[in-house]
């Protein structure tokens, strides 16, 4: 089960980082809040999932102290959001609604394949791979709302069918790392 569990979060950690290439590159040619939010999010799932092929060898105490840790990085989409949406209220430019929602759905395409590979290991190592599982799946929740807020967008330029996204995605960044964390300091108690 393990030698899986290592493929699975291996193959999962750079389908992450090859979207993150691309959804990085197509949230700053089109300016747009909640694909540049995703694609941090692409980039830290790859950081966490790379950790987690590490970790695993490890004993309980120290994954639980990494699972920790990784609370505190699921944060980073957040901090980068906030700081994108600061920019885009600076210059109020809607982005394009095509590119948004075709950018989503690859995100959309690749995140679900990463929740269903993870999916039957979520209870396996613990804080560790509840991460990785919940990352992939709130990724594919967040980016069903952006296809979602690229077509509004094509109907009625606004950005802010794109902030409301980002805000989203922040969101459930901020209930993830809650998550991750809870989980954590009871394998630390166990421990």
């Amino acid at each position: 089960m393990d030698a899986q569990l290592r493929r699975a979060v291996r193959l999962v950690a750079l389908l992450n980082l090859a979207y993150f290439g691309v959804e990085f590159a197509v949230a700053l040619s089109i300016g747009s809040v909640s694909l540049f939010a995703d694609s941090v999010d692409f980039l830290e799932d790859a950081a966490v999932n790379f950790l987690i092929v590490a970790a695993l060898a490890w004993s309980a105490p120290r994954r639980a102290r990494l699972g920790m840790a990784l609370a505190g990085v699921l944060l980073i989409p957040a901090a980068a959001f906030l700081w994108m949406l600061w920019r885009k209220l600076a210059h109020p430019v809607a982005p394009a609604g095509f590119g948004l929602s075709l950018t989503g759905l690859g995100a959309l395409a690749v995140n679900l394949f990463c929740a269903v590979t993870l999916a039957r290991f979520r209870a396996h190592a613990g804080s560790l791979t509840k991460a990785a599982f919940l990352s992939a799946r709130n990724d594919a929740i967040a980016n069903v709302a952006i296809i979602a807020a690229g077509g509004v967008t094509l109907l009625i330029p606004s950005i802010w069918p794109d902030v409301v996204v980002g805000l989203g995605i922040a969101a459930m960044n901020l209930d993830a790392a809650r998550a991750v964390w809870t989980a954590a300091r009871q394998e630390q108690r166990a421990a």
